[in-house]
């Protein structure tokens, strides 16, 4: 049996860098800075994960915040045009259960993990993933393997085609658990 603990997180945004200029505090999911601030250069996390988009409505790059300070992030990631959009992610406790696939719509390859898989590769003999289920937890899946380059957060759902959903190119090669003790 699992849990969802709808935890409050809090993430506040500030127009320059260094935590300077005006500011905007967030609770929950943004579609669209701009709405608040004309631009955002450094935020704070004082509780929660969240993950920050540098375009509106959740697309572009994502990254991956959990509480500390993030007093200029565009050179830190590479995010020149500031973070445009936001999405707290829900503390989870329970089991976590995806399935990866080979090919788009659920094609080739099938693999069910329950834990952390840091390449695909080594792991199932699988060259790309491009579809995925997500049955249980909030996900974190990356372009290289070991968890590195660029990532994608993927939530409980079906996702038929990673390019359809503007990620084409990208192939993903290590998923990881987002847990609470990030």
């Amino acid at each position: 049996m699992s849990t969802t603990d709808m935890g409050m997180g809090k993430i506040i945004f500030y127009e320059d860098r260094n935590f300077q200029g005006r500011h905007y505090e967030c609770m929950s999911d943004c579609a669209d800075m701009s709405t608040y601030l004309s631009r955002c250069q450094s935020c704070r996390v004082e509780s929660g994960m969240f993950m920050v988009y540098d375009r509106p409505n959740y697309m572009g790059n994502q990254y991956f915040l959990r509480r500390g300070e993030y007093a200029d992030y565009s050179s830190m990631m590479g995010m020149s045009g500031g973070i445009r959009s936001c999405r707290m992610i829900p503390m989870y406790r329970g089991q976590f259960r995806m399935r990866i696939y080979e090919r788009e719509n659920f094609g080739g390859q099938m693999h069910e993990m329950m834990e952390d898989c840091d390449n695909i590769m080594e792991r199932y003999r699988m060259s790309d993933c491009q579809s995925c289920h997500v049955m249980d937890g909030h996900w974190l899946m990356y372009e290289q393997p070991h968890f590195r380059g660029r990532m994608m957060y993927m939530r409980p759902g079906e996702y038929r085609s990673f390019r359809d959903m503007g990620f084409s190119g990208q192939r993903f090669m290590s998923m990881r658990r987002i847990m609470d003790m990030y």
